[in-house]
């Protein structure tokens, strides 16, 4: 159940992989699961009820969407012990029709997103990770770390003084706990203590409770009341496609990060289609739908050290149990205990070695930019779709010119071909890859009017990439022409070869 499969899964030495069968074996590994699931079901349910205040809809609409999302990922997902849930991301991209149409079109648009997040997945959308470079990893990961203090701030501003010696104890439990005994997570140990001291002594701070009414029954299946018309497709469809693209990058984007914290391969396709059918499952239960969670994730894998679906599973189903059956307790916990769990996690998630000064020396200028491009976005907009796009592009741009400027013309000395004494012809060597960005100021290397009557243009130690090469090079032959010039291409073969034949004269007009 544990082993992934695909053709993006790298070879994985077995001993590395904790299945969900030997994690069933070990009484040890089984506690470490089921206690990570727990912390992580206590930390969504406050994000949960502020996305649905951010989506415009109940709290329950939130928090039955975590409920269903953790347990349907844990049997469909392809990154094991990874959480998916309710998330500002994907509740800041349907509000709008939440606002406007209602909840039975939040939910049909939940649904709809999920079918075509299966459709990118079987188109392989996955397969396009390979083309996110590290920098834009690291600008991921830092700015989430960002993300998730800042997300803490507001617990922190405008409350009983009593919050920050409070805040201050989970840290110091959760920093030297571990040191002493690691039977217990500390996430959950920091949780506890400062339920029964808030308790004990009755202290004024804020709780659970505060942030919303948590649900009194199970979630139950239904339909969306929607028109079953194309004119109910056309108002859904942008938000669907809008959910579902924003859904699969948060969530390849944080499995490949899992990937590395656990030294573990994931199957990123049949996560995306996991992810689609967790929405529609979600959809089908009133639930808001959701994607990867990167903080709760963030919690179980790397400070509570889950490693199976087990995790996973067991987060949803006690999220479950705490909402509907324990909500009276659950309601007790000070915010105060959840904001200090936040801030470890945010603190472990940095990469530090990133931003030491001594790696930014070393750092190529341009791989530094694409990190800080990628964490300003993120934090700036909130958003780490937004964040990871932009960092992309970037970093293409930064690549493009870099790879632009490799390209080399040099003119051979001309040659007296009749021997008549003039110089009759004459031959220019292009080094270097020829694309849209290299080539577009090679017309510009040539002596049209120095040059003589026969011209020879030697591409043995270049390729033609694209159809920008191609028409580059109609506008050199051109250029000649009107001179009474002729020009010979030579040193071309393979693919380069093949889409200069196809392509020349066949692209328009040239200049």
């Amino acid at each position: 159940m544990n082993t992934p499969h695909g053709a993006e899964v790298a070879p994985q030495d077995p001993a590395s992989v904790i299945s969900v069968r030997s994690a069933l074996r070990s009484p040890a590994r089984l506690k470490t699961e089921l206690l990570a699931g727990l912390v992580v079901a206590l930390a969504l349910i406050p994000e949960a009820i502020a996305f649905s205040v951010i989506a415009g809809v109940d709290p329950r609409v939130g928090l039955f969407a975590s409920v269903t999302m953790a347990i349907t990922i844990a049997f469909v997902g392809g990154r094991p012990a990874m959480i998916s849930a309710s998330t500002a991301a994907v509740a800041l991209v349907i509000a709008p029709v939440s606002r406007q149409y209602g909840v039975d079109h939040l939910i049909a648009t939940v649904v709809l997103g999920g079918l075509f997040q299966i459709l990118l997945s079987v188109l392989g959308v996955a397969k396009l990770m390979r083309f996110v470079p590290r920098s834009v990893m690291v600008g991921f990961v830092n700015s989430l770390a960002i993300l998730v203090f800042v997300a803490q701030i507001p617990h922190l501003v405008d409350v009983p003084w009593m919050v920050y010696p409070l805040v201050a104890a989970g840290i110091l439990v959760l920093v030297f706990l571990p040191r002493i005994s690691e039977a217990v997570p500390a996430p959950l140990v920091a949780i506890v203590l400062l339920t029964v001291v808030t308790v004990t002594f009755s202290l004024n701070v804020p709780d659970v409770a505060d942030q919303g009414e948590l649900p009194e029954s199970l979630p139950s299946l239904l339909l969306p009341d929607v028109p079953p018309t194309f004119e109910t497709f056309e108002i859904l469809a942008p938000y669907a496609l809008a959910m579902a693209l924003v859904g699969l990058m948060e969530s390849l984007m944080t499995a490949k990060l899992v990937d590395d914290i656990t030294d573990t391969p994931s199957n990123k396709t049949r996560e995306g289609w996991g992810q689609g059918i967790a929405n529609i499952v979600t959809g089908f239960f009133g639930g808001m739908g959701g994607c990867a969670v990167v903080g709760q994730t963030m919690m179980n894998v790397k400070v509570s050290g889950a490693r199976t679906r087990l995790s996973t599973l067991a987060a949803g189903v006690f999220l479950l149990v705490l909402v509907v059956a324990l909500g009276d307790v659950v309601g007790l916990v000070p915010m105060a205990a959840l904001v200090a769990v936040m801030i470890m996690v945010s603190i472990a998630t940095v990469d530090w070695h990133s931003v030491h000064p001594r790696t930014l020396r070393l750092m190529p200028f341009s791989e530094t930019l694409v990190m800080l491009v990628t964490v300003v976005a993120t934090v700036s907009t909130g958003n780490l779709a937004i964040g990871v796009t932009l960092g992309v592009l970037t970093a293409m741009v930064l690549f493009a010119r870099r790879v632009a400027h490799m390209t080399s013309v040099e003119k051979i000395v001309a040659a007296d071909t009749d021997g008549d004494g003039s110089v009759d012809r004459c031959t220019y060597r292009v080094t270097g890859e020829l694309f849209w960005a290299s080539s577009n100021d090679l017309v510009h290397r040539f002596d049209y009017l120095g040059d003589p009557a026969e011209v020879v243009i030697d591409l043995t130690d270049a390729d033609v990439w694209d159809a920008s090469t191609v028409a580059t090079l109609d506008a050199i032959q051109h250029k000649y022409a009107a001179k009474g010039k002729t020009v010979t291409i030579v040193g071309l073969d393979g693919a380069g070869l093949e889409r200069l034949r196809r392509l020349s004269g066949r692209l328009g007009e040239s200049h």
